[in-house]
């Protein structure tokens, strides 16, 4: 077999050995490694404060999507010492840890260096380290024969319930076959309350709308309908961050979206959403910015009723 080809690097101070620059990660497209750090670069100024103070949990893929991957909370034995670690409580590890150190991706190195590591999939959950839940999530999960033009329209209204309550929402895709709607709250109430509010409210549309939509995970009660995922809000769940790739054929990336996008979507305009690939992302960014920024500034407390 060939050696394999390792470039040192320097990224803002850092020393960084990358390798395999060449090596096709995404099959189907010939997407390379080197791309993928490509890309992650060129998006990290939007990425990364969806990233900063949040303990990732990665997806990898070390010989690419059609090939087995595997699912990485601790950090690698091989970290350098400069990346920041939590140790923090993980319930529901698979090892049965009490704690894991967990990589906390704050920086463009750090971001270089997962993306060294085929960490193609970056997923936070909704809190930062050392505080209650600043973000809920309403995840949307199409049954087919629905899909993403069915979500836009469950994701409207969604987004008319919780501005009653004042709460704002902002969709982007996922970057596989559904989407997300982010919610910025106060971070001063716990998960079980965020999560409680969330159910409530994809119940009372369920009801409302039951042959679009369903609040229970079933999946014999799935098909046709949109799922609303209420419980992605669970402290130990987490979900995928705003611009990272996704495992697919294509190197598609959860994509950030305008209001007006979902409503042209819901009323059937072809393409207005899509799974959007990587290069079509960071052409979007120079267009639009960072359409989750608000996201940052934090949003009121939930209502209890």
């Amino acid at each position: 077999m060939p050696a394999e080809r390792r470039v040192r690097v320097e990224v803002e101070g850092r020393g960084l050995e990358l390798s395999n620059l060449d090596k096709v990660l995404y099959p189907a497209s010939g997407f390379t490694k080197g791309e993928v750090i490509d890309y992650y670069t060129r998006v990290s100024t939007a990425l990364l404060p969806h990233l900063r103070n949040r303990p990732l949990t990665r997806i990898r893929y070390p010989n690419g999507v059609d090939a087995s991957f595997f699912f990485e909370k601790n950090a690698p034995a091989s970290t350098p010492d400069w990346v920041r670690l939590e140790r923090l409580p993980s319930p529901g590890s698979s090892k049965d840890r009490e704690v894991l150190d967990y990589v906390v991706c704050d920086d463009l190195p750090t971001l270089v260096w997962l993306a060294n590591l085929a960490a193609l999939e970056l997923h936070v959950p909704q809190w930062r380290v050392g505080a209650d839940p600043d973000l809920m999530v309403m995840d949307l999960d199409p049954g087919a024969p629905a899909g993403l033009a069915e979500c836009c329209g469950v994701a409207l209204l969604i987004r008319d319930r919780l501005d009653a309550d004042g709460i704002a929402s902002y969709p982007k895709t996922s970057g596989r076959k559904g989407m997300q709607l982010s919610c910025p709250i106060s971070g001063r109430q716990s998960a079980e309350v965020v999560s409680g509010y969330a159910r409530r409210v994809a119940e009372e549309l369920a009801r409302e709308v039951p042959k679009s939509i369903t609040a229970q995970m079933a999946k014999r009660l799935r098909p046709g309908k949109v799922f609303i995922d209420w419980s992605q809000n669970n402290a130990a769940k987490t979900t995928v961050a705003p611009y990272s790739l996704r495992a697919q054929p294509v190197p598609s990336a959860s994509t950030p979206l305008t209001w007006a996008e979902v409503e042209a979507a819901a009323e059937g305009e072809p393409g207005a959403v899509r799974q959007f690939p990587a290069a079509e992302v960071l052409s979007r960014i120079e267009e639009y910015g960072d359409l989750m920024v608000e996201l940052l500034d934090g949003g009121p407390k939930l209502p209890l009723r």
